[in-house]
């Protein structure tokens, strides 16, 4: 990750402009069609997504980057060679006496995309900074993803022996995500508890995300949460699909909410209690595809998984991984977490 001067950013837009105006006889855009898994150029968090589509008439895309939500962009074209992407931010700069805005900039964010040979493509992500002087520019590479097979058959699914988590005296099997971060988690009396606790008026403490030391990749969890008002955590399977722990009782059904594969599938139904009950999760990862049990209903019925959430410790789909619990963002506590593998 490398920070440039306004010059370069100055240069970088010519670029982008030029190469517009050059293309007018426009290139193919097949080599970029397609859904990707990103490695992003940090030293960690590095785990990105995207999507190249061609709608009816136009282009269009939907990115991951780092951590947070799915987000669609503003503006896709072709530059000769190039796929540029582009999406921004509104900022406020000036409001009146009563409070009311007067003066805002868009905040233009920019990718500039090639294609490296068969099934990869390479680029850089520009990222102005807020008063204009200076860009952030990050490099990434880009692995295409094959489609989504169809929806397996769950009915005849064998499962190995059930493996027990939690053994409800100490975090033996586990350990942090982040070895330099805080740990806000212990057991007591059988309940696996994080409290993240900030002190006011001091500096922000990290706490890391609990992962399991032995890893999995089809498989079928249950487990039982507790999270209190206003809280928020996350069960991520195999390190990459994160399932939504939240206090989002008497909420619209939203890709963000409990039980949601976060950002990119809705529940079907409402199925969550309120704050500071216990609730039950039942959830099956097989091929590629997710189903999710909630307090006895069914809200997400062996839908496909596009690909990774904010947060993943991969963009490789296609490997085995941890369950991780996600602890820097409010108290939370699990019980009886069991998983069965399903064999192939």
């Amino acid at each position: 990750m490398k920070i440039k001067n306004l010059f370069f950013a100055l240069l970088l837009g010519m670029f982008v402009i030029q190469a517009y105006h050059v293309s007018g006889q426009g290139s193919s855009v097949d080599q970029f069609l397609g859904i990707w898994a990103l490695d992003l150029d940090y030293e960690s968090s590095n785990a990105g997504w995207m999507e190249i589509r061609q709608e009816d008439g136009y282009l269009d895309a939907s990115v991951l980057w780092r951590g947070g939500s799915v987000y669609p962009v503003e503006f896709v074209f072709t530059a000769e060679n190039h796929l540029i992407i582009t999406h921004s931010n509104e900022l406020i700069r000036e409001k009146d006496e009563s409070g009311d805005t007067v003066r805002t900039h868009r905040q233009i964010f920019w990718f500039d995309l090639t294609k490296e040979g068969n099934d990869k493509i390479s680029g850089k992500r520009s990222s102005p900074n807020e008063n204009g002087l200076g860009v952030e520019v990050v490099s990434f590479t880009g692995k295409r993803i094959p489609p989504v097979p169809p929806a397996p058959d769950l009915g005849n699914l064998k499962f190995g022996k059930k493996v027990k988590l939690l053994n409800g005296k100490d975090l033996s099997g586990w350990e942090l995500l982040e070895p330099k971060s805080v740990s806000g988690w212990k057991v007591i009396d059988g309940v696996l508890v994080n409290d993240p606790a900030q002190k006011e008026g001091e500096e922000h403490i990290h706490y890391g995300n609990l992962r399991t030391v032995e890893t999995f990749e089809n498989f079928n969890l249950k487990l039982e949460v507790n999270v209190p008002k206003g809280s928020n955590s996350g069960v991520y399977l195999r390190g990459i699909y994160e399932v939504q722990v939240m206090d989002s009782y008497g909420k619209p059904l939203d890709s963000h909410n409990m039980g949601a594969l976060y950002s990119r599938i809705v529940p079907l139904v409402a199925a969550e209690k309120p704050a500071g009950e216990w609730q039950e999760m039942d959830i099956t990862l097989y091929k590629r595809h997710l189903t999710v049990v909630l307090n006895g209903k069914k809200i997400i019925d062996n839908q496909p998984v596009k690909g990774v959430t904010g947060g993943a410790m991969t963009s490789d789909e296609f490997i085995p991984g941890p369950i991780y619990l996600q602890g820097d963002h409010g108290r939370v506590s699990y019980r009886n977490i069991v998983l069965a593998p399903i064999l192939d």
